[in-house]
């Protein structure tokens, strides 16, 4: 499995925290920065996990900022992207068994990293349902 993962400057620090878990894990991680927590614009880092998601140069997509908002409100812009906003690991699995999620959004400001790991391995570990669930994805990359 790979990984795309970015952050802004306020989710730094678990953004690293969850490279490290992933990279613990045997789990190949592609870091599209940002690399410190001096200031930088949510959407340049969303594009780039986006477009790492869009080519199949990775399998799924992790954002962080501070509350999870602009990145997922920045990743949703792209057709074929389907960015959830997580904060219990209930809402990862629903987002990958019913919403089909190929991007995991995670707030900085809001979680830890104990918390955030269980999120991470509940998406990652959640395959899509498919039947009444195709249809509606269907219906969404209709829009």
């Amino acid at each position: 499995m790979k990984i795309a993962i970015a952050s802004d400057h306020a989710a730094f620090e678990l953004k690293e925290k969850v490279k490290n878990y992933l990279l613990n894990k045997g789990i190949e991680v592609l870091d599209h920065g940002t690399h410190s927590e001096e200031s930088v614009d949510y959407p340049d880092y969303a594009k780039k996990v986006v477009q790492s998601v869009l080519s199949n140069e990775v399998d799924y997509g992790i954002l962080l900022c501070g509350t999870g908002l602009g990145m997922s409100i920045a990743a949703n812009r792209y057709r074929g992207i389907r960015a959830a906003l997580c904060l219990f690991p209930d809402m990862a699995r629903l987002a990958r068994s019913h919403n089909n999620a190929n991007v995991l959004v995670l707030p900085g400001r809001l979680i830890g990293s104990e918390l955030a790991f269980w999120i991470v391995d509940t998406f990652l570990s959640t395959p899509f349902d498919g039947g009444r669930h195709e249809r509606r994805i269907r219906k969404i990359d209709e829009i």
